[in-house]
């Protein structure tokens, strides 16, 4: 399997927005989180989530659907490719894994929760799950968000709101000091 820094330079060749990159950094994070949850393979479950979006700069209305050549190409299996795909709202691909289920679940989500500790001046240090149930009803805050989404992905993992907030805060604040070493942050706007 692909090290961790490899990855990155994947990455950095098909993604060069910081918005793009922080999200992709996120969903690393909580992918990581919720592998040591599960007791799955936590480097790969990372490189999930920080590899899910790779085509999306380039190739925004056909994405995930140019993620599989590129990925091909860089040595990764079929398994770690479709699980990629199956997170794309359009691929009809069932998700019927942890790793499957987790990746919808945390996508969106992980930037949701990005985007509320920034407003907050503890940032993700004490951010509870009640407070993100709060912004969840705010229809004003994150607009783009599907809130419903959020839900039902959650839900079809079978873990309690609060307890999916605190494993992917719990992510975000491991993959802020993992990114430390490259002076890049979640929260540096």
């Amino acid at each position: 399997m692909m090290k961790r820094n490899e990855a990155v330079q994947l990455l950095k060749e098909h993604v060069t927005t910081d918005r793009v990159l922080r999200h992709s950094y996120a969903v690393e994070g909580a992918m990581r989180a919720y592998a040591k949850h599960f007791g799955e393979d936590v480097e790969e479950w990372g490189l999930i989530g920080l590899l899910h979006d790779i085509d999306f700069e380039k190739y925004p209305e056909e994405h995930p659907m140019k993620s599989p050549a590129i990925l091909k190409e860089a040595g990764f299996d079929d398994d770690f490719i479709t699980t990629i795909l199956s997170h794309g709202s359009t691929t009809g691909l069932a998700r019927d894994t942890k790793a499957k289920q987790c990746l919808h679940a945390v996508d969106e989500m992980a930037s949701f929760i990005v985007a509320i500790a920034l407003m907050r001046p503890t940032h993700f240090d004490g951010l509870k799950g009640k407070s993100v149930k709060k912004k969840m009803k705010d229809k004003a805050f994150a607009k783009a968000v599907n809130r419903e989404e959020l839900t039902q992905s959650r839900e079809a993992m079978g873990i309690e709101f609060n307890e999916h907030v605190d494993i992917i805060v719990a992510g975000l604040l491991a993959e802020e000091a993992l990114i430390q070493e490259s002076d890049y942050s979640l929260l540096n706007m």
